[in-house]
């Protein structure tokens, strides 16, 4: 099995483009450093806009107090209905349908609110 040859002959032409002071030279100059350029701050540019990104999704995203369920914008909570409220800002505030405090709660009677279950056995 041969080895290919080594070409001699594009080698040198390459190096008399790059070395020779003519506009085939400076073009080639110029290509490979904007390909330089574009490879080593293409990855910066796109990280730099990622984080842009996410910094603005993250102030967009709201969390409802009564479900605690995270969506993006809207003025309902997707998940259980609750209305947000709109801050002075325009940022989210507290739902409409926020759960009462403690110091709200009214007494009721245990016997409404309770679930009566009655165990029974199974038999085949």
């Amino acid at each position: 099995m041969q080895r290919p040859s080594i070409p001699w002959f594009w080698i040198l032409m390459a190096a008399i483009l790059l070395l020779a002071p003519g506009p085939a030279g400076r073009l080639l100059l110029d290509l490979l450093g904007g390909i330089t350029i574009t490879i080593l701050v293409a990855p910066l540019f796109l990280a730099a806009v990622g984080f842009v990104g996410w910094q603005i999704l993250q102030r967009r995203i709201r969390q409802c107090p009564a479900c605690g369920f995270s969506g993006v914008g809207g003025t309902v909570c997707p998940a259980c209905g609750t209305l947000y409220q709109e801050g002075s800002n325009g940022s989210a505030g507290e739902p409409l349908g926020a759960p009462v405090a403690p110091a709200q709660v009214v007494d009721l009677d245990a016997s409404q609110v309770t679930i009566d279950v009655r165990a029974t056995d199974v038999e085949d």
